[in-house]
This record gives structure tokens, sequence and C-alpha cells, in this order.
């Protein structure tokens, strides 16, 4: 390899962290002679690809940054009015440079060990206390996927309430008003149908609502902008004992009466314009708000407020038993990941701006768009409504000469039917905007709309009186006080130094795969080509996302051997969800609708049996073989049972298990025989890229967690994207979208945005392009050559779980840590509290196998940091040998009192049977950079039973630290 061949392969070097010498010595600990020996052994022989992948050889990330620069100027930056629920706004720089560009923010993965997430959870709970303010109701959670897809949860949640029985369904009808935005009636509908939900759409005004119907939604503005007051029909829907969930608009509800005080059971939407760059449609932060009877069985994660083992306040996910990998078939919600990046977001905007910022923000918008409509009414436009917030709709004679002047002017507006034109102004349209489009519709007739005038709050006259909102809201102080920069920033530090992420140490997560973020991946996101494109933008305009779109989908086909992709679904579980789709239409084109039973291995991803059941399929589990195997024999029987019901099978390969199994072959052809379909689950396709692929081993279709193989960020639990990709005959029943091929779709959409979350694709495209395609195989071997080096340093301390038949893991392994609980009463949960004290966030805890750890090293760490947590593993075996032979108090230990954090470290009444020393700094690294947990072991039962789920008065912290 000459000088420019090897720049041109710089990133593979950046990306993998151990060097050539590390790999040697690596190898020679686990007793390999060489990675492609280790790999041979792991993965079978009949499934293993014989030919480089067909995709673009690997580039510098200077040529890199050139290139993806040339791309993004094929998108115009147009001024666009086009609304719909996407507007343009100004992400404040503090946040931006702060938060979104901060790879202490980003890279943070799920707060599950909740002593080491303490500043996420306090900004998510900024997140739910802004949402309930401003929605007026009592509950709110942490986040959801888009505004659409909010909408199905909540139509979900209410069918859920009213129709327990899913086999005698008596009230299967929801109401959607005429005027929701068509993305999110297109979402209701795919959510709708595979559960026996009858959508029923029309005017809220006339609709008849009997004991049929079990909930409504209406939105508040709806699509053409109108301020409607949904009083009435809300008593209505309520005479009948049904819901009313309501899709607002945060900005809108600092001047609007919110829902709560309307009556309404339910509120979402999207906090996208709280700060949150449009991206060609995400990804964007959804809000969703309850009354407190449906808290139990509100989608999505929830903060909640609980003390800690000090009785310190202390924050954590409340009601985790809701979580889909938790209840599996008998989820009610398919939402694994949430926006929690975007959320923090949004709700750093708020805490910037406070309660009188985010009114004049408001006021100022409402103010234009009134001065917009006096004035074209003034030239002579017929405005179709007199109660509205942002958005402007005229009727025009000849529409499609309107937009083509507009358009030559750089100027988008929204295309009703009829000739009607949607112009909604946001927080970045400014005086000259608003001339600008007075003088492009002047109309010949006496008016001058080059004179005229803005007044002040006299003009707000187009909120309805009765719809003004005179309750307050962010009242507090943490909404009241960061208003400098220099607050905010330090603010922003403040609860970023209370959390541990990739750039403080690994985060070793079996099945969730915590690998490197590169900055040159992440850089171009925040360039205004790529972040301020609407995602019903002209296709003309987007050309640069839709290069990305198109190369991306070919890439991802290469590497899966499929031959179709979508990029809509924007999260894993709703990759999952698309594919089950895509396998029942298949079935229902072939007149095989009734083919609803889905095989699910014990050991398949633990989010696919609540997928399967959202999709209306009758999950059957197959058993698993003590090495961990699917028990093919048990496959057979029920594939027999249930032939002519079959629907397919899901798999994970490898297996959650970590295990790569040679049957697969076999267990793909018998669901073939017996006319089944193969979806496999991508959570692990980390181990499978440039080695072997879904379509070699025999599934018909895959999702892709793009914020795992594909180097997406778990930004704290968001965003993700998860397409799908497809065998041929699948490809006619991808999802479609109400924006595309002029509306007309052989599927409806999974997702509110055409593309998902479009902006962050360009981190994958980026990851696939710099890697190529030497380097996307040789991360796969890195992660296998990674993983068995940790299992070859720590079996025989640890009995290791489920190994391959030459005694290998993949890419993932499990600990079993049971037998310690019998010998010194150390259950898994005291190893992962402990581990926290080595400066080291857990692996996954008691997933897939009660009472272990799976532990995922990734490629991106280096052999120094694979050592450093080896080497706190076996320390914490010591500590627990110490307590088998009684040289240590089964109660008072390391294990049981940890994490130990600085207050307790340092006070003056330490009396624990082991040192200061010990609990702080066990080994000697630890002592060189310490990372301190800001809470000691938190009570999780106690914040599960007195839930509170949004900023408690400053009284009760004085309260709590007083305790």
């Amino acid at each position: 390899m000459n000088l420019f061949e090897q720049q041109n392969a710089e990133f593979i070097g950046r990306h993998i962290g151990p060097n050539e010498a590390e790999t040697k010595q690596m190898l020679s600990t686990i007793g390999e002679p060489s990675l492609e020996s280790l790999v041979s052994k792991t993965v079978p022989t009949g499934i293993r690809m014989s030919k480089p992948l067909s995709i673009p050889p690997s580039m510098s990330e200077y040529e890199y940054l050139q290139h993806i620069k040339e791309i993004s100027l094929k998108n115009k930056v147009y001024r666009t009015y086009i609304g719909q629920g996407y507007y343009d706004t100004i992400t404040p720089s503090v946040i931006l440079r702060n938060v979104f560009e901060n790879p202490g923010w980003y890279t943070q993965y799920t707060p599950y060990q909740a002593e080491i997430s303490q500043g996420r959870l306090e900004s998510l709970l900024n997140f739910q206390t802004m949402v309930s303010d401003l929605t007026g109701l009592p509950i709110a959670n942490a986040s959801l996927l888009d505004e659409g897809s909010a909408a199905a949860e909540a139509m979900t949640m209410f069918f859920n309430a009213l129709n327990r029985d899913h086999d005698h369904i008596t009230r299967p009808k929801f109401f959607v008003d005429q005027h929701t935005f068509p993305q999110t009636l297109d979402v209701i509908i795919t959510r709708a149908t595979p559960v026996g939900i009858e959508v029923v759409t029309g005017d809220y005004r006339t609709a008849e609502i009997d004991n049929t119907y079990f909930g409504a939604l209406v939105q508040y503005p709806n699509d053409k902008g109108s301020v409607e007051d949904y009083r009435q029909f809300i008593n209505k829907v309520h005479t009948a004992e049904a819901y009313v969930v309501m899709a607002t608009d945060l900005l809108a509800l600092t001047l609007l009466t919110p829902p709560g005080e309307l009556g309404a059971d339910a509120a979402c939407g999207s906090a996208q314009r709280f700060g949150v760059p449009l991206g060609f449609g995400g990804p964007h932060a959804a809000f969703f708000a309850v009354k407190d009877d449906f808290k139990r069985s509100i989608p999505g994660r929830i903060i909640g407020v609980s003390i800690d083992a000090q009785g310190n306040r202390a924050l954590r996910m409340a009601l985790q038993t809701r979580e889909q990998h938790i209840k599996r078939e008998k989820a009610t919600s398919n939402i694994c990941t949430a926006q929690a990046l975007l959320a923090n977001m949004a709700a750093m905007y708020a805490v910037f701006h406070g309660p009188e910022g985010l009114k004049n923000i408001a006021k100022r918008v409402t103010i234009l768009a009134n001065a917009l409509s006096e004035e074209l009414s003034a030239d002579g436009y017929d405005v179709v409504h007199n109660s509205f917030f942002d958005t402007v709709v005229i009727k025009v004679k000849d529409a499609a000469a309107i937009r083509a002047k507009a358009e030559a002017a750089q100027i988008n507006f929204r295309y009703y039917s009829n000739n009607e034109i949607g112009i909604s102004v946001d927080e970045t349209t400014s005086l000259s905007d608003v001339l600008d489009i007075l003088l492009l519709l002047d109309q010949p007739n006496d008016h001058n709309v080059a004179g005229f005038s803005i007044s002040d709050d006299a003009s707000l006259y187009h909120l309805p009186s009765s719809l003004t909102r005179t309750s307050p809201f962010l009242t507090h102080p943490v909404f009241n006080t960061h208003h400098s920069e220099t607050q905010m920033m330090r603010y922003i530090k403040y609860l970023e130094n209370k959390d541990l992420s990739l750039n403080t140490s690994m985060i070793s997560l079996g099945s969730c795969t915590m690998k490197l973020n590169a900055a040159s991946e992440m850089i171009p996101l925040s360039w205004s080509h790529w972040a301020k494109m609407h995602p019903f933008a002209p296709v003309d305009q987007t050309q640069g996302y839709y290069q990305i779109v198109t190369e991306l989908s070919d890439y991802l086909c290469k590497i899966t051997a499929f031959d179709a992709c979508s990029l809509q679904p924007n999260s894993g579980a709703q990759g999952e969800y698309a594919g089950l789709l895509v396998i029942r239409e298949w079935h229902r084109s072939r007149g095989e609708g009734h083919r609803n039973v889905m095989l699910i291995p014990i050991s398949a991803h633990g989010t696919n049996p609540a997928s399967a059941v959202m999709a209306g399929m009758k999950v059957v589990v197959v058993k698993a073989l003590e090495n961990g195997y699917i028990d093919v024999e048990d496959l057979k029987a029920k594939a027999n049972q249930y032939s002519k019901e079959l629907a397919g099978i899901m798999i994970t390969y490898p297996s959650t298990y970590g295990v790569y199994e040679e049957t697969v072959k076999e267990i793909t052809s018998i669901i073939h025989e017996h006319g089944g379909q193969v979806y496999m689950d991508g959570a692990n396709m980390n181990a499978q890229v440039g080695l072997t692929a879904p379509g070699l081993i025999g599934a018909d279709v895959c999702h892709l967690n793009l914020h795992k193989t594909f180097a997406i960020p778990h930004g704290g639990g968001g965003p993700g994207m998860g397409p799908i990709c497809v065998k041929e005959h699948l490809a006619p029943f991808l999802p479609g979208h109400v924006t595309i091929e002029n509306g007309k779709q052989a599927t409806h959409a999974v997702s509110a945005a055409p593309f998902g979350s479009a902006s962050i694709l360009l981190i994958s495209y980026a990851y696939i392009r710099m890697l190529g395609y030497t380097g996307t195989k040789a991360a796969t071997e890195y992660a296998i050559l990674n993983a068995n080096y940790m299992r070859s340093r720590l079996q025989g301390e640890y009995e290791i779980l489920y190994l391959g038949s030459n005694g290998t893991c993949a890419h993932e392994f499990i600990i079993d840590l049971r037998p310690f609980k019998k010998s010194a009463e150390i259950e898994a949960e005291d190893v992962a509290k402990r581990l926290m004290d080595y400066g080291f966030h857990a692996p996954t805890l008691s997933f897939p196998v009660p009472g272990t750890i799976m532990i995922e090293p990734t490629e991106s760490e280096d052999k120094a940091e694979l050592d450093r947590f080896c080497e706190a593993m076996l320390s914490i075996r010591e500590e627990i040998r110490a307590i088998e032979e009684g040289k240590a108090d089964k109660k008072d230990n390391p294990l049981k009192n940890a994490p130990h954090t600085q207050h307790v470290v340092i006070s003056s009444d330490w009396n624990r049977s082991y040192s200061r020393e010990t609990a702080a700094f066990p080994l000697p690294y630890v002592s060189e950079s310490k990372f301190w947990p800001s809470v000691s072991r938190v009570n999780n039962t106690h914040g599960d039973r007195n839930l509170i789920c949004t900023c408690e008065p400053v009284s009760s912290y004085a309260e709590a630290e007083a305790n």
C-alpha cells in the first residue's frame, strides 16, 4: 500500500481500536494464530461471503468532507413556509455547540443505570415539565418518535383501555378530524389496520359519536391553520364514554388555552420548533401528555423522582416494567427508542428562553401571520380562516402560476387542492420576508402592500378570545434562571458532568453496540444545506438528500444481500414493525391473509414479540437448547402444527446469546417449506457485515439498527433509524407516504416523514464511505476479536454462557453471575453498580438471561481500554471471593454499598468495614481520572410507588437534603 492508498484508508485505523501490535497480543491471549483463523472458527463456513462487498473503497476524512459538501450544495435552501407540522427554528448557539455537537450528550446510553445518568435525567424531567405545563395535563413522557407515531400511540392507548379483550372488540372505531395533518392520518391508518381498528374521518362539527367509538383525534391548530374550539366536541365524545387526544403545537400553546383545560384526555405533537433543525424530517422529539388516569399505560419512557440510599433526591426511569423488551408479547407499545437527544435540546430551548421568551417568540410569529392575513385580504384575496396562529390559507384563481412565480423567487408555500395556498410563518420569519411574500402575491389593485405596517399585541385578535391562554406555565426556577449564555453554558456543563458517556470510557452493552461516533461523520449535520431542509419541499430542491437516500439504500442492499430498501422507519422498533407489515401484506396479496402465526425463538431480540403483536400476529415461542441454539426439533414441530397459519419466524443472528448457529440455514428452509417468511432482526448486524448477510442465510426481510451497526450515536436513548431491506418479491409492500408519487401508495407510512430521521442518514453514509468494503469487513472482524479477547481474559474467573461449537463467541458474550447469589449473596445488580466505582457503565444487565451481564466491547475500543475493563471485572471477582471466604461482610461490602459518591467517601462519619480508598479507588488507574457517580444507589420501588414526573417545588430539594 503506497502513501496515497494509506491516506485513503486512514479512517479504518481511526475507527478500529487495536493496532497491529495489539492485535497480535490479543490473538496470542485467545490462542489463535491469525484474525482469519479466529473468524473461521467463529462464523460457520456455509454462510460466509465468497466475494468482497460491492461497495466503494474507503476515502479519507478530508476527502469525505469535501465530497459531502459537494452533495449538500445540490439541496436548495429556499425560504420555506410549508408548515404541516415542520417549521424552521433558531437553535441557540449555546445549545448547538454544547448539546447537539457535544459527544458528552450525543454518545450517552439510555439511562437504565440512573446513578451515572442524573444529568440527562434532569434535562428529560425538564422536558416532561415543559410538556405538562404547556398542554395542561399532569403526566408527560420523555419523548416519542414523531408526531404521527405519537398520535397512533394515543389511539392504541385508548383502544386498549376500552377493548381489553382483543378477540371480541366491542368499540372498534376511532374518529379523526378531516383537517388533521395528512401524514399523521397516514401513520394512524397503518397502526390501526392490523389490530382491527376502524378509522373514521370526517368533520368534527357534524360527527356522530356513539358507543362504537373508543376515541377521537383533533388537530389544534388544524391542518388549515384554523384555531377551533373543540369543547363541545370533547363533551360529545365523553358522553359516549370515549376519549379525545389533541395533536397540538407547543409554541401555539404559549398563547392558546391548553388541551387539558379544554377537557382533552391526551395531547401529542412535535417539539421540533423548539430549537431542533428541520433536517428533512428528523430526528425530532414528539411529546405526549395524558390525564392521571393513563399514567400506567402511557407509552414511552417516564422520568420519575425517587431517592437514593442516603435519602437524597434521585431521578430514574419510572415504571420500566411497561417496556416492550420486558413485557414481550404482552406489551401494548413498540416504542423502544425515544428521541432523548432532541428532547434535551427542546428542553434546553425552553430553559434558555423561559416562559416570557417563548411567549414573545409566539407573539412575533402570530403578529406576522396577522399582518400577512390583513394585507392579503386588503389586496383582494379570500382568506379561508379568521382564527389562526401561524398559518394563513388563501383561495386563489391559479395556484400553479403562483407556485411557478414563488419557486422562481426561491420561496416555498404549501399547495392544497382546490387552488388553496398555505403560508406558515415561523421563528425565523422577518418583516422583510413578509414584505417579499406580499410583493410576490400583489394583485393589480389600488392597495399598496409595500406600505404595510406592524402593530404590537393588539394584532393578536386573530386568536379567539375564548381560546386565549390565561394560565401560567414554566414557573419552576429552572425555566427562570439560565437566560444569559454564561448561565446556560454552565448549566449544560453541570448536567453533562453527572453523566458517563463514550468520551469518559467504553460502554460495553451487549446488543446495543456503543461504537465510536466519529467527528467527521457528525460534522455535516450542522450545515445549513442539510439542517434547514423541509421534508415536504419539492423534489428538485432536495437532490442532495435524494442522492444520499439512493446511494445509502444501494449500499445497505449490497451489505445485506437484499434487493430493495426503505429508509423510512425512524427506530429499530419501527423497523421491526415495518418489516412485519411487509410480510403481512405479502401474504394478503396472495390470498393468504389468514397467516398470522409468528414463531419467535426465546433467544430472539426482546422487542420482537411486542412488534409482532402490534402487527396483528399471534406469537408462538420456540425453545432453545442448553447451549443457546434454537431447538430445531421444537421448531419443526411448531412449523408443522401451524403450517397453514404460519406467517413466518423472527430470528436474531448471531443470536442474542452471542452465538453463530450452524443450523440457521436449516431453520430458514423449514419456514419456507411451510409457506412462511423469515424476518431477521438486525440488532446484531454488526457481526455480519462483510462476512455473511441475511440474504445469504435465507432471510426475506431484515431491519438495520443504523444507530448500532452503522455508527449513529445513541443520544441518551435516541435518535435512531431502523430501515428495512427486503428480497425482490417483498419490495412492492415497503412503506409508502402521502407526499410521494402523487399520494398513490401500495402501503401506508410507518413514520411521519418520507425518510424518517433523514439528517442522521448522513452518519451511516459517512461510516460506509470512509471505511469502504475493506473497513466495514474489518470492523466486524475486530468486533469478534475484541469480544473473544475479553472472554479469554475473564474465562476461568467467571462462567461464560453459550459459546459456539469451537468454543468462541460472536461479537458479545454472557457472564453468568447467578452462582454468586448463593455463594456470597451478590446479585448481578451489585456488580453493575460496583463497576461505576471503577469508572465504567455496566454491560447489559439480566438480558437475555436473568442474573447475567452481556458484554459487547465493539471494534472501536483499543486493547488498553479492554484491559481496564477486564481488570475491573477481575478485581470485582476478588471482592466477591473475599465475601465467599468470610473475609468481607455479606451485607457491608463494596458491592452491596456501590456506587460510592464523593459525598459518601469524604463524610466524617465513615463507618464501613472497608477503607475509603477501596470504595473509591479500587485500582490504581481509577485515581488518574475518577468519574464520580452523583447519587448513591437509587431506590426503584419508591419512585414507582410515589410517581412524580415533573420538576418539584424548590422546597422539596431542601426537604430531601434535610432527610
